[in-house]
């Protein structure tokens, strides 16, 4: 059997112990259930929550056993996963009637509940909430407006983008059906949609099974047709940011058709373990335990990939695929760990508890007294990749992935693949203007002296303790609109999906002259006005014409007092944690105050008393209002200037804001000449930024990397200000430039794809460089990362994206770095804002920022996301759905 080195077998699942006080806490036999994973709250753990089912059987026709109505029921069990205990809850409020064959699905710290069939027949299509928020329980029905689903049973739901409760298949008792539904949990009052899906739809079926992939794709796996036979096709279903959904048939080929399996994601793969085939005969040993690998578009077994033949060459029977030949169970994730609990073998109803995770170090016996661990994962072609840096910590300790951040379309997908080429003619036109001025190469201007610049810069740290990254990171619910959601909390590290997924970025051009401005004083309350007009976190609004209120004089004179501060400043600041660290912004005002409102804001009122904010570069281009975000970053700068520092980005530069988006804003809403003015003198502002900032003498902070050319921190030191991109040098180029390679595998100096003499380095070089300059940790941005934030090189690098929704096509999360007095550093993110409620009509100011943003970017859109396939790639991959 051929099979690829990166595709990895199924997992083994094995019994799971577990704990409770009474009889009655325990949960009973039962199959028909439902099992949803919840969020950990600041007073409890990740929970497993365990509703209704049949606790009783009896025979069926032709001696297929048969589900006896009077055993069902609605009692909620509840699974602590760090306790390991089962606790039999009790809500107020009117609960659900008793019913199997359901649907739940998690909306923060509550499950919806819909459909299903009880001892009075089918139920009706409310919608039962319960919430467990406050550590109080209660059931709440939920008011739906208009026509619905309607009663079913069979089907299923899952909450998709972690906003639209989306419903499939199912039976009404006369009929099979292929409808969809979606409920937007955002929108008020709530209302059912039904969909009309583009695409190749799938047929009518009932007992499939129906997950939400964290980038927001919804699959539809297997289930039984009209004439009972079961199916083995898989289905993607994904909403356009048009607002149009439209369906696509996965590539292929399952072990076995099945129905009334269950599945689950982790991360890219979807788990489906158990089901029956025709007659009620339970799958093979072989197709019991089966993975579909979404982002390469295969299906795996127990043995590895599976073709068209199957795997039958292996004649070893495995005990753990044996003991998943069962039905009607129900199965849920927390970090890499799949839970199964329940279900049907035969006439004999199972209660038992098992537990596998998705990991490719996993080997294929674990013996019952191990627990099962794992380290922090990354997501590497679709798989999660355990580093072994990472201390294995049990698993029942991680906290449950229900962040994520949302996918791109197809649409989407094409807009950035055209990027490549005409930003890499913009990086080309650079590097050879550097060349140009670059006679010698640097590197052999820079060898000498490099041991004793080491010395003397990692010398006389205040700070004794080491860097390290804490375990958790702080993340704002990218459901936080709406009854049905808006909460923080915090996730293991271990559940960000999307690491090692990077926005190659952008680029520039020839050099644009620039124009002499005659420096005057400040008038004095200049900046205190910009501070009150646009510091405003939680109220904030773009105007709705555009225009901007100061005028091009005003913007002269803040630059030059911010200017005359830049210029007494050293290339390389000398920081004290605790500092707040800020990725690219990329002009998106409305995420920097998102980020200052939800994680404080640098004002006597917020915490720049006992905090200070560094920002890594790149504030303008792109976005909509990169005018609001320098503007207010150089008056927060001259406000306190000994505690918010600004760096330099790439696009700090007029060869490139002149092609990416902030000229043309300047000139939209200044006019032609103010405009052209203000763009020139910010330009002529960005030459004096510094260009790097030490923390503790043990973190250092750049734009770029550290490229070909960077071998200590002196180098930087000697870079002199002001400083233009076209009269830089090869270390300017790598600072601002460079980025790391694909993964921690790929070693040395690769091409990059940005443009010819651009570099990628790789973690032996961000190694050598910590060691030669006694450093533990660099911090950098210039790469749109889909979590925010992302590791590399064993965790000696961390690059950093605060802008949401890049170009409004990546739908990654932005994040901030804390760095605490004891330097350990918390992640803290953002998600991107849903798509908005309003109609044009009621929101023009919306649709103004939308034209801006599409117009601005359809002529040079960014760079395809990296992680992301690429045109290249293979097409019948899932992960272009």
């Amino acid at each position: 059997m051929e099979s690829k080195s990166w595709l990895y077998p199924a997992p083994a699942y094995r019994p799971l112990e577990s704990f409770w006080d009474t009889d009655e806490d325990a949960p009973c036999p039962r199959c028909g259930h439902t099992l949803t994973a919840v969020a950990a709250t600041k007073t409890n753990g990740p929970r497993l929550i365990l509703f209704g089912g049949a606790t009783a059987i009896e025979g069926g026709n032709g001696g297929a056993p048969g589900i006896r109505l009077a055993g069902v029921t609605n009692s909620v069990h509840s699974y602590d996963v760090l306790t390991r205990k089962w606790t039999r809850l009790r809500p107020a409020g009117e609960p659900p009637s008793p019913r199997a064959a359901h649907t739940a699905a998690a909306v923060g710290t509550m499950v919806v509940f819909q459909g299903g069939i009880g001892p009075a027949g089918h139920s009706t299509d409310d919608l039962y909430v319960l919430d467990m928020s406050d550590n109080k329980y209660k059931w709440h029905r939920v008011v739906v407006q208009g026509q619905g689903p309607g009663p079913r049973y069979g089907h299923v739901m899952d909450l998709v983008a972690q906003r639209y409760l989306v419903t499939v298949s199912g039976n009404d008792g006369r009929r099979m059906l292929s409808d969809a539904w979606a409920l937007d949990t955002a929108q008020k009052p709530y209302v059912w949609q039904r969909l009309n899906p583009e695409g190749d739809r799938p047929s009518a079926r009932m007992y499939a099974t129906g997950c939400a992939r964290s980038d927001g794709m919804f699959l539809l796996c297997g289930g039984r047709d009209a004439s009972g036979a079961p199916l083995s096709d898989a289905y993607g279903l994904l909403m356009h940011r048009s607002g149009m959904w439209e369906w696509t048939l996965a590539p292929g080929v399952a072990p076995s058709p099945r129905y009334q399996q269950a599945s689950v994601f982790v991360g890219a793969r979807l788990h489906v373990t158990g089901g029956v085939v025709k007659g009620g005969r339970t799958v093979d040993s072989d197709a019991a335990v089966t993975v579909l690998d979404t982002a390469a578009g295969v299906w795996l077994d127990r043995h590895g990939l599976v073709t068209n033949k199957g795997n039958r060459g292996q004649s070893d029977v495995d005990p753990s695929s044996e003991t998943m030949r069962r039905c009607r169970h129900a199965a849920a994730s927390v970090g890499i760990r799949i839970y199964v609990y329940g279900g049907l073998r035969g006439d004999t109803l199972l209660d038992d508890f098992l537990a596998a995770d998705n990991s490719q170090f996993q080997s294929d016996y674990i013996p019952p007294d191990r627990p099962l661990t794992a380290s922090t994962p990354r997501l590497e072609r679709g798989v999660f990749v355990a580093p072994s840096y990472m201390s294995s910590t049990p698993v029942d300790g991680l906290e449950s992935p229900l962040s994520g951040s949302l996918g791109m379309d197809k649409s989407s997908m094409e807009k950035l693949a055209k990027a490549s080429a005409a930003e890499a003619e913009v990086a080309n036109a650079m590097w050879q203007s550097v060349q140009a001025a670059s006679a010698f190469p640097e590197e052999a201007t820079v060898s000498d002296g490099n041991s004793q610049s080491v010395e003397t810069t990692s010398e006389g740290s205040d700070s004794d303790a080491d860097v390290h990254l804490h375990p958790k990171a702080v993340v704002v619910a990218k459901e936080a609109v709406g009854n049905l959601g808006g909460m923080l909390r915090q996730l293991s590290l271990d559940q960000f999906d999307h690491e090692s997924r990077r926005a190659i970025p952008l680029s520039s051009d020839l050099p644009t002259p620039t124009k002499k401005i005659v420096r005057q004083q400040s008038p004095q309350g200049l900046h205190k006005k910009v501070i009150s007009t646009l510091l405003r976190p939680q109220n904030w609004k773009p105007p709705v014409n555009r225009k901007f209120f100061l005028d091009s004089y005003e913007i002269g004179e803040l630059c030059y007092a911010a200017e005359q501060i830049f210029m007494n400043e050293p290339t390389v600041l000398q920081l004290k944690a605790p500092v707040k660290v800020f990725g690219d912004l990329h002009g998106q005002f409305g995420d920097l105050m998102r980020l200052f409102d939800e994680y404080g804001f640098p004002s006597t009122a917020g915490d720049i008393t006992y905090i200070d904010y560094l920002f890594l570069g790149d504030y303008v281009d792109r976005g909509q209002h990169s005018l609001e975000t320098i503007i207010l970053l150089l008056a927060l700068k001259i406000e306190y200037p000994e505690n918010v520092h600004l760096i330099r980005g790439n696009h700090e530069a007029a060869d490139i804001n002149a092609l990416f988006g902030f000229r043309i804003e300047c000139i939209e809403r200044m006019g032609e000449s103010d405009g052209l003015w203000a763009w020139t003198r910010i330009n002529q502002l960005f030459n004096y930024l510094p260009l790097a900032a030490l923390i503790e003498k043990k973190i250092i902070c750049m734009h770029g990397g550290i490229g070909r050319s960077i071998n200590s921190i002196e180098q930087i030191e000697k870079l002199e200000r002001p400083i233009t991109m076209d009269a830089g040098s090869i270390v300017l180029m790598d600072l601002l430039w460079s980025d790391p390679t694909e993964n921690d595998s790929v070693q040395g100096l690769r091409p990059n794809p940005r443009g010819p003499g651009l570099v990628t380095f790789g973690p032996d070089r961000v190694t050598e460089f910590c060691k030669r300059n006694k450093l533990q940790l660099i911090i950098r941005a210039h790469e749109c990362v889909m979590d925010g934030f992302e590791r590399f090189a064993q965790g000696q690098l961390i690059t950093l994206f605060s802008a949401t929704n890049y170009c409004g096509t990546a739908n990654n999360a932005g994040a901030i770095l804390v760095v605490g007095r004891g330097l350990v550093i918390v992640p803290k993110l953002i998600h991107p804002l849903p798509p908005p409620v309003q109609s044009p009509e009621t929101s023009p100011e919306r649709v103004a920022d939308e034209a801006w943003m599409q117009e601005l970017n359809i002529q040079r859109p960014p760079t395809p996301t990296r992680g992301r396939p690429q045109p290249e790639f293979d097409r019948n991959s899932l992960a272009y759905i």
